[in-house]
């Protein structure tokens, strides 16, 4: 006979598994994911997006991101415990099944579609690519040579839905932000691939760093200097003021930085470089922040 206690014990142990599943600990992912998303949202609104619509994406950015890391533990259960960073989840310490994780992609997912209903049409129909994209993604790892451009394209799909909801329409300036963010994660993943190399050669895992192989940190370096060339583009075609070209300047500081770390190819070093990224991503964010303030 169950009592209350050890039911609730077992529920608590459950929703903690759910939560290391989600990432619930580990939030850069999801601020990742999200600074793009707030730089469209500013952008297409002229600093001003509706709260409802600001509410909507910034949820959905959480529970996609959720759901796309249970589909990633799931798609790497049987290689998660030879990998020294990962040897630790749910999956790899048989903590979990994989009728759990499914039910927990699931759930994520339709509360994400719930985020849906105040948007229009054309974001509801931009939400399907995305949704395909952060679904399969876990699983190009076993074939495609740049896994993280793919993983470009999914983090890149928040853009183009942002106008999609703010302006009913996706114009050019929007694709501009969604290359130069493919640039970007390519150049953060490639980095965060860095740090699992050794393991990943190992279990025959195709990365970015794999595949660049000595020329990873030119390669890093590479995408850096065209995302901010684009994003340099953008606030020239929005007539940024100084505060934006300010961030800028931030940007290729914290990429620099980047340099000299990655340059040593120590795997914690490069997972702390990785995590700087999220300044950066800020950075931007407020730096479009102060211009709209400025202008107004």
């Amino acid at each position: 006979m169950h009592t209350a206690a050890s039911v609730w014990a077992h529920v608590r142990d459950r929703l903690s598994v759910y939560g290391q599943l989600m990432r619930l600990e580990k939030p850069v992912g999801t601020l990742l994911l999200l600074w793009p998303t707030l730089w469209a949202l500013w952008i297409a609104a002229d600093g001003r997006p509706p709260l409802s619509v600001l509410l909507a994406f910034v949820m959905g950015t959480f529970l996609m991101r959720s759901a796309g890391c249970v589909v990633n533990d799931f798609a790497d259960r049987k290689i998660d415990g030879a990998v020294e960073r990962t040897r630790l989840r749910p999956f790899a310490t048989g903590r979990v099944s994989s009728t759990e994780a499914l039910l927990l992609t699931l759930i994520l997912c339709l509360l994400a579609g719930l985020c849906l209903l105040p948007l229009n049409t054309l974001t509801w129909l931009m939400s399907l690519p995305a949704l395909f994209l952060a679904i399969t993604y876990p699983f190009t790892k076993r074939f495609l040579p740049l896994p993280q451009f793919y993983l470009g394209l999914a983090f890149s799909f928040g853009i183009p839905m942002a106008f999609a909801a703010v302006q009913n329409q996706v114009p050019p300036l929007a694709w501009l932000i969604f290359v130069a963010n493919v640039f970007w994660t390519l150049a953060y993943d490639t980095i965060y691939a860095m740090v699992d190399k050794e393991d990943d050669l190992k279990i025959n895992i195709k990365t970015s760093a794999i595949t660049f192989g000595q020329h990873d940190v030119a390669a890093v370096m590479f995408c850096h200097t065209w995302f901010t060339l684009l994003m340099g583009l953008v606030g020239w075609l929005i007539g940024a003021a100084w505060p934006y070209w300010l961030a800028l300047l931030l940007v290729v500081y914290g990429q620099y930085c980047q340099y000299r770390i990655i340059a040593q190819r120590d795997r914690w070093q490069c997972f702390h470089a990785f995590l700087s990224n999220n300044r950066i991503g800020f950075a931007l964010f407020a730096g479009l922040v102060l211009h709209y303030a400025w202008a107004a």
